[in-house]
């Protein structure tokens, strides 16, 4: 039988996650997208704390009229720059199991541009 797009996803994430773990060295930029908006944070799995975070609703980026893709770049854009302010250059990208496509490969462009290494 076959899998539901949210089984697919699950068992991506899975074995994504197997993979990659957050320190507080290098802490994993985990992305979240839905329908509407776009989630990025960056964690720490040793301590289980969320460090930096950001998304498409914060003011400055939804006041923006553009379309999701532009969105995304935005909120790639400003993850980098916390990141950068406190004190974080490397990252391990976690794609939450959504494909390196779209929306998602514009978040990890426009946050590699802004300085992160991952």
């Amino acid at each position: 039988m076959a899998l539901s797009k949210q089984e697919r996803r699950q068992r991506i994430k899975y074995r994504i996650r197997k993979k990659f773990f957050g320190t507080n060295e290098r802490p994993r930029l985990c992305v979240y997208r839905s329908n509407k908006n776009i989630f990025a944070q960056l964690i720490d799995d040793v301590n289980n704390k969320t460090l930096v975070a950001t998304s498409s609703r914060v003011k400055e980026i939804s006041e923006q009229k553009v379309n999701k893709v532009e969105q995304a770049r935005l909120v790639g854009k400003a993850i980098a720059d916390k990141a950068k302010a406190a004190g974080f250059n490397n990252v391990v990208f976690d794609r939450n199991g959504y494909l390196y496509h779209g929306r998602i490969k514009s978040l990890a462009d426009a946050a590699r541009e802004g300085g992160l290494n991952f």
